[in-house]
């Protein structure tokens, strides 16, 4: 296996993970420039193969989302980005890209986005796990805290102390002798 000098980071492609639509995605432009192709080669590609890239696996941002993107990048730098739509693909759509890219570094950023995608399910994963355990115990803690306050209540009836009054004498009841 060959291996290539400069992988991206994990830092570097993660930054550049974008969630849109209720996915997490990666721009056309941000993939050129990790597989080191120009951005228009790349959608060459992806026009030539376009029946391997169904809409669940890449789509074209809309205006309202070109605004949140330029919005996270402030303004964008001249010649930065094309004229023509800005293509999102998905971990499906970028898994797919290796298909149709073979250059050797390609393929090798390829399996590093694949496996940081992957990363990524797995943690969201153990938060999912984690906030339901914190929810049980939290539930526990709600049943926990009534029942100490019932609890208390009857703390406070069994101790608190009622007025005590003169005890009054008793009449005798039963056989009573004559008393002389």
């Amino acid at each position: 296996m060959i291996t290539i000098d400069k992988l991206p980071t994990i830092e570097n492609i993660i930054e550049k993970i974008f969630h849109f639509r209720g996915v997490k995605v990666m721009l056309d432009t941000d993939l050129a420039s990790l597989y080191e192709v120009e951005t228009k080669q790349l959608k060459r590609q992806v026009r030539r193969n376009a029946s391997r890239f169904p809409e669940d696996f890449m789509f074209e941002l809309n205006d309202e989302e070109l605004k949140v993107l330029r919005s996270q990048f402030g303004t964008l730098k001249r010649g930065m980005h094309s004229k023509y739509g800005i293509i999102a693909f998905t971990e499906q759509g970028v898994a797919m890209l290796s298909s149709i890219l073979n250059s050797e570094k390609a393929i090798q950023v390829n399996i590093e986005i694949i496996r940081i995608f992957t990363k990524i399910r797995s943690q969201i994963m153990e938060n999912r796990s984690l906030k339901e355990d914190i929810e049980r115990i939290k539930n526990r803690l709600d049943n926990h805290d009534q029942n100490l306050e019932v609890l208390f209540r009857y703390l406070d009836e069994l101790t608190s102390t009622p007025t005590v009054q003169e005890p009054q004498p008793r009449q005798r009841i039963g056989f009573k002798p004559d008393i002389i």
